[in-house]
């Protein structure tokens, strides 16, 4: 935690790590509104600004709290200047949140160290097949046509990737980014079109849970997610304004620093 005195006891943070945790939460918001993995920004920000005896599900339920307001910003721009199918938008979210669901039931059974290593060969596999396909999701070609086709891929991945969000989470926007980049053809500003508003889905269950529980800091988390919203706003507008292009940079950008992450915490596992 940053040293100093907490502001009060309904705000248990100093005042370097409140602004620390605002400013973080901007960026944040930016990133996820552009490609996704705004949680390697905030989540790290709220590990080291709140105080150590303060429980990890209240660190957990607020940064869902910022995370969704600031999700949901970014959804609301990215649904008035970009065409998005029902036939792919409906089954991507009811898939996205069954497979949460079932994620974070199983969580608590499946170690994160066996899981940290598996997830970082995939992540530097998807990095790898980006980097040497130049042209992936520069412009927007579906590769399916019929409803069938498009409906059950898509649902299988929400399933997907709502189910390694339940279970484990960093980078859960990027994944849903590539895979409807990769397996549907869309371009990158339409996949992240389609994965806001698949992520706003999961982070509503996730919050949902976190809230029943009260397990969330109300005015830290609100005070964040008006910086997330902030940060969501511009981030999605743009990403609107520059195009697929643009999406793919940051995309590789946060696909790297999600790589350096598990690496770390795969060597911290190993050693420790």
């Amino acid at each position: 935690m940053l040293d100093g005195p907490v502001i009060a006891e309904w705000l248990p943070v100093s005042a370097a790590a409140l602004v620390l945790l605002l400013v973080a939460a901007g960026v944040a918001g930016w990133v996820d509104a552009v490609v996704g993995g705004g949680g390697l920004i905030q989540l790290p920000a709220l590990v080291i600004g709140v105080p150590k005896d303060v429980a990890t599900p209240f660190i957990l339920g607020t940064n869902k709290l910022s995370s969704f307001f600031g999700t949901l910003s970014a959804s609301w721009v990215y649904l008035r200047r970009i065409r998005v199918q029902l036939v792919l938008l409906v089954p991507l979210v009811a898939g996205a949140y069954a497979g949460s669901t079932v994620g974070a039931a199983l969580s608590r059974f499946v170690p994160r160290e066996v899981l940290t290593p598996v997830v970082l060969v995939a992540v530097v596999a998807v990095a790898v097949y980006t980097l040497f396909k130049p042209k992936m999701g520069l412009e927007h070609a579906p590769r399916h046509d019929g409803r069938a086709a498009i409906a059950w891929r898509a649902g299988a991945i929400g399933l997907l990737v709502g189910f390694y969000d339940g279970i484990l989470g960093p980078g859960t926007g990027s994944f849903f980014v590539i895979l409807i980049v990769g397996v549907l053809g869309y371009g990158f500003l339409q996949a992240s079109a389609n994965a806001k508003i698949a992520n706003l889905t999961t982070n509503l269950a996730a919050l949902a849970v976190y809230g029943v529980h009260g397990e969330i800091i109300l005015v830290l988390g609100l005070a964040m997610a008006v910086m997330n919203v902030t940060g969501g706003f511009i981030g999605a507008h743009m990403a609107t304004r520059r195009g697929s292009g643009f999406v793919r940079i940051v995309f590789l950008v946060t696909l790297s620093i999600l790589i350096v992450k598990l690496a770390w915490d795969t060597v911290v596992q190993f050693t420790s």
